[in-house]
Order: structure tokens, then C-alpha cells, then sequence
């Protein structure tokens, strides 16, 4: 089960894949589709997440921030 660590409330693009990069900001690409490729990426909003080892941070649908364990197979 995930926990929401930050309330951001990004706005989603569509064709744009949004991820949480090294910094703890919210970065997005341009997604690669028939045959073109993607995108540079471009930051969204400086969110300044610490991220803590053992978890996955991903952006939720409300546009949050929010993390879940990982599970090591």
C-alpha cells in the first residue's frame, strides 16, 4: 500500500511520462511513440522529496507525490 509523502497536485499532460527525479522534483519526458523517439525532460515543480532507501516515489493520480516498499524478490 502507498503513503503520500507531499501534497503538489501536478496537472498531467497527456504523451508525457511523469516521474520523481535524483533531486526529489517532479520531472517529465516526452514518451516515444511509433517509431519517434521521446522527449528531453523538464522539471515540473522543485519538490525537495528526501528519499529514503527501500522505497518507490511516483507520482499518484491525484498528482501527489507518494511512495511505496519495495518487495525484494
Amino acid at each position: 500500500m502507498a503513503e503520500k509523502v507531499q501534497k503538489v497536485g501536478v496537472e498531467r499532460v497527456q504523451g508525457f511520462l511523469y516521474y520523481i527525479d535524483k533531486q526529489g522534483d517532479v520531472s517529465r519526458a516526452k514518451m516515444a511513440r511509433g517509431g519517434k523517439k521521446g522527449g528531453k525532460t523538464e522539471k515540473v515543480m522543485k519538490v525537495g522529496v528526501k528519499k529514503q532507501a527501500g522505497f518507490l516515489y511516483f507520482l499518484d493520480k491525484k498528482g501527489d507525490v507518494s511512495r511505496a516498499k519495495m518487495v525484494n524478490a
